[in-house]
């Protein structure tokens, strides 16, 4: 795709100065952690608890799982805006406020647990908060992020802040279940109140970045550039949607017990990609990086799809966590150095916004094939979609024409 001519890249510019990107960015790092708690305790729980507690189908799963990335993708220009306008950290900050709004409205369901129809309504006010709350902080987090050690660097913070975001979901996993077998629901929904409000408390006194002032791109424009990368990622994200809305369930139909270690799993690889590997995007472009990722993010989909036994669905879980990993800032890289600086939170909302189609999409489609075909049907599918990305990281590799 040739880049709008509005965003063309200066033909000369100064040689950057090296950053040190990992103590700049670590208070914005571990926040993202503490509050993503929130979300990572849910993950197992919600399924079981939809399904099992309230009786409700595995399409209403998939609605529960998707309520909250659609909610993301309709505010992510509002949150870019918001960055870009009065500030990232004013965006993060309202994210944890609204993380710790959604943990008391998951609360509040529990009122009217005998109503199902009712009870679920009330989950969803709540994933729907929750979603709003992804939105400002993710986007908020890789705004100010880039904006502290630069573009040249921005693969690096997105692997960083996404190491916070999964490690959260890693840990918060095998967590939740421990919780819910002990308290129940309430447990998570009290959880979920405890890990924003701890958010909240490690960056009170950090200094915010100044808003932009140069005149902002208007954000239709920058969706047109960053799309193409954004597909990639959307395709790509359709393997991590399936693991976290279904794997609880695919668990659950074959009797074989706690399905928290397959997030750990998914989460460790996950990290581990990340730390080891997660300069890559910046050194030798974003495209080769997600080319080869995605070819292993389809193969743990397969590994799963074909599990007789828990330990393979281990190892495709892996698999697709360490695929996914640099699949997110090898496509992100591509995406950064095709818009303004003045507009990087409305580009990171952008391409993140591809993110929350592919999952808002990915529960309930998902929820109706496993409700045809069985569960674990839904891991050939993801193989499919991931695949998919496959040739937009082909294209991407070919140099764009000059505007």
């Amino acid at each position: 795709m040739s880049p709008p001519k509005d965003f063309a890249t200066p033909t000369a510019a100064a040689a950057p100065q090296a950053v040190n990107v990992v103590p700049k960015i670590f208070p914005i790092v571990l926040a993202v952690f503490a509050s993503f708690m929130a979300i990572g305790i849910a993950l197992p729980v919600l399924p079981l608890h939809v399904h099992g507690h309230l009786g409700l189908s595995t399409f209403m799963v998939g609605v529960v799982a998707g309520a909250q990335f659609v909610a993301a993708l309709l505010t992510r220009a509002w949150a870019g805006g918001l960055c870009d306008t009065r500030g990232s950290k004013l965006a993060v900050m309202s994210g944890f406020v609204l993380a710790f709004a959604a943990s008391m409205v998951y609360m509040a369901s529990l009122t009217v647990a005998s109503q199902p129809a009712t009870s679920v309504a009330v989950l969803i006010a709540g994933r729907v908060l929750l979603g709003c709350a992804e939105s400002l902080i993710v986007t908020g987090a890789l705004s100010w992020g880039v904006g502290l050690v630069g573009p040249q660097n921005a693969g690096k913070v997105m692997a960083w802040v996404g190491i916070a975001m999964y490690g959260a979901y890693a840990a918060g996993a095998p967590a939740g279940m421990a919780v819910y077998h002990q308290y129940g629901f309430q447990g998570i929904a009290a959880a979920g109140m405890l890990a924003p409000a701890l958010a909240l408390l490690l960056l009170a006194n950090i200094q915010g970045l100044p808003a932009a002032t140069m005149r902002r791109i208007p954000f239709y424009k920058v969706l047109g550039a960053v799309w193409m990368p954004g597909l990639g990622l959307a395709f790509s994200s359709v393997g991590f949607g399936v693991i976290t809305a279904f794997i609880s369930l695919l668990f659950a139909a074959k009797e074989w017990g706690s399905p928290s270690l397959a997030f750990t799993a998914f989460g460790a690889a996950f990290i581990g990609a990340r730390l080891l590997f997660g300069h890559l995007p910046d050194k030798i472009g974003g495209a080769r990086v997600a080319l080869v990722c995605v070819l292993i993010e389809a193969l743990g989909q397969l590994c799963i799809w074909q599990a007789s036994a828990p330990a393979l669905v281990y190892v495709g879980a892996a698999l697709t966590g360490f695929g996914y990993s640099l699949a997110f800032p090898g496509f992100g890289v591509e995406a950064v150095k095709r818009t303004p600086p003045q507009s990087r939170g409305a580009a990171m909302g952008a391409y993140v916004a591809f993110l929350d189609i592919s999952l808002g999409l990915t529960g309930p489609l998902a929820g109706a094939l496993a409700g045809e075909h069985g569960v674990g049907s839904v891991y050939l599918a993801g193989c499919a979609a991931v695949s998919c990305a496959l040739v937009i990281a082909i294209r991407l590799l070919q140099p764009p024409r000059a505007a």
